[in-house]
């Protein structure tokens, strides 16, 4: 039996990766995985109102391990899933690119981004009107936060991966 593809959707808040993911899903007839749905199950009952970060990215780190888990399962089984979860930072997508290697995970990674004043318009519209993308409300110092945490794929990163730009 050939192993599953995973297909990992990245970007920073509001670039629209959701929706991507579930056009992704559609095509490839693949399990969507969403950190966001995660943390919001498991977790928003618990969320502090404030300082939110390492609380945030404790259960953040435990939540893509999981879904890691569910997902090189799902892929020794032949299914290909579609992953969004997190990876802001280019650090922590080098640790799941090693992870990705090791298991022998054929993998897409999918770049989606948008300029920073559209995605912010795109997040104040996703709270109002609370979609079929709508997770949690994030706060316009939320959005700011994270945005200012993002980081663009580098040349060498781009380089080293299969990476299709949207």
């Amino acid at each position: 039996m050939s192993r599953g593809h995973v297909h990992l959707v990245v970007g920073p808040v509001g670039a629209g990766k959701s929706t991507y993911a579930r056009a992704l899903c559609e095509r490839h007839g693949a399990l969507g995985l969403y950190l966001d749905e995660w943390m919001a199950r498991l977790f928003r009952p618990d969320r502090p109102d404030g300082d939110i970060i390492e609380w945030y990215s404790e259960r953040a780190t435990r939540c893509v391990e999981q879904i890691w888990h569910v997902a090189r399962g799902l892929t020794e089984l032949g299914h290909p899933v579609v992953l969004e979860v997190g990876l802001i930072r280019r650090e922590q997508r080098a640790v799941f690119y090693q992870a990705l290697e090791l298991a022998g995970v054929a993998h897409t990674v999918y770049l989606v981004d948008a300029p920073r004043d559209v995605r912010r318009a795109r997040v104040l519209r996703r709270n109002v009107d609370r979609g079929e993308t709508f997770v949690m409300e994030v706060s316009p110092e939320l959005f700011e936060l994270a945005s200012d945490m993002w980081q663009a794929p580098d040349e060498g990163e781009l380089a080293a991966r299969h990476f299709v730009v949207v």
